[in-house]
């Protein structure tokens, strides 16, 4: 498989702009697919530039890599992100070995060749580096630390790679764990979802054990098409959740004008075209807009985990005295969804906690 793929160095200490960052992570939510007539503005055009941080991209080399690579990979967490991610270590020819909680989710994998351990305590002593994707704050505390946990197992010249969407407080306990046994961490909250991780498309927002970035950087490649290391942990989960807490407000927002042209007599497909065609214009409107108008929520990103990422992108604020009004109003929408019904569905069903005939509370 080519490693032909972008990755970034995040310096913390030069100026300049992120825009490219803020286009790559938006697009990887959706297919790049993206109608013929729906033309983009960049989002360079209208972001305003931050003073303290700048991106540098090249490309990783072209020529295999078969031979750098970590010989033993674990992967913990066979969800709707994780199976596809070791599906495709899997494919590329890695030695993978699994482990979920419910172990029929592993029996795919197996089938194309995984290992299987019944702990993470196990997977991680079988393994050099151990990948994990778990969905929320508590699974992936208790995955790491908790009895029979991955700390258990891992010692001095293995990783833990922590790709779940965590708050940053979390993610820096599970790295003291880890560390504390000798091993090195790294945390890498992906952004994309099903699709984009199905694809090898999803973008990692590294930080933590340089070293140990340098030696997964070719299975990051065999997941995703860029990645960016930027510090210290802590700072990969804190872009994350800025930006799901961005993308959480935006379908939130997309919601209400699908509903309040529709309600004036607006043709809601030629609201989204509209909408595709202008400033504003973004991958997922186009991409799930469609499928809105329809009242079709096929799971791509748990609406779920969109409100958790909000309530974890509201504490991040309040840590630092950032008023988040907007970001706020939609997670109270989001839990209005949650309320009917609606978490296993795509985030974008958070339309139907604006529509009339979920008003009133639910009977049971």
């Amino acid at each position: 498989m080519s490693l032909g793929k972008t990755h970034c160095y995040y310096n913390l200490l030069n100026s300049s702009n992120t825009a490219s960052l803020a286009m790559a992570v938006f697009s990887s939510f959706c297919p790049s697919q993206t109608p013929n007539h729906f033309s983009r503005t960049p989002v360079s055009s209208f972001l305003r530039k931050p003073p303290s941080f700048k991106a540098f991209s090249v490309q990783t080399p072209t020529a295999s890599t078969q031979d750098e690579l970590p010989s033993r990979i674990g992967f913990l967490g066979i969800g709707i992100m994780g199976s596809p991610m070791a599906q495709n270590l899997i494919k590329s020819g890695c030695d993978v070995t699994v482990w979920n909680r419910t172990k029929s989710k592993c029996d795919p994998l197996i089938s194309l060749g995984a290992k299987y351990k019944s702990s993470p305590e196990e997977v991680a002593a079988a393994c050099d580096v151990t990948f994990a994707m778990l969905a929320d704050p508590e699974s992936a505390v208790d995955v790491a630390c908790g009895k029979h946990g991955a700390a258990s197992g891992i010692g001095p010249g293995k990783g833990y790679v922590d790709v779940s969407t965590v708050d940053g407080a979390t993610s820096k306990l599970i790295g003291e764990h880890i560390k504390a046994t000798g091993a090195l961490f790294l945390e890498a909250p992906v952004s994309g979802s099903k699709k984009p991780a199905e694809d090898g498309q999803l973008i990692f927002l590294t930080a933590g054990d340089k070293s140990l970035y340098e030696t997964v950087a070719p299975l990051l490649d065999i997941m995703g098409k860029s990645r960016f290391f930027l510090g210290s942990v802590g700072n990969g989960a804190a872009m994350k959740l800025v930006v799901n807490m961005v993308m959480g407000s935006m379908m939130a927002s997309f919601s209400e004008g699908l509903l309040l042209g529709e309600k004036v007599g607006l043709d809601p497909d030629v609201i989204v075209e509209v909408i595709s065609q202008g400033a504003i214009s973004a991958p997922m409107f186009s991409m799930k807009g469609p499928s809105m108008v329809k009242s079709l929520y096929p799971t791509a990103f748990p609406l779920k985990h969109q409100q958790k990422d909000l309530r974890l992108a509201l504490g991040l604020a309040e840590s630092v005295s950032q008023p988040t009004p907007i970001a706020a109003a939609a997670n109270e929408l989001y839990k209005v969804a949650k309320s009917h019904g609606l978490s296993d569905r795509d985030f974008s069903a958070v339309i139907e906690a604006l529509k009339v005939k979920l008003q009133d509370p639910p009977e049971y």
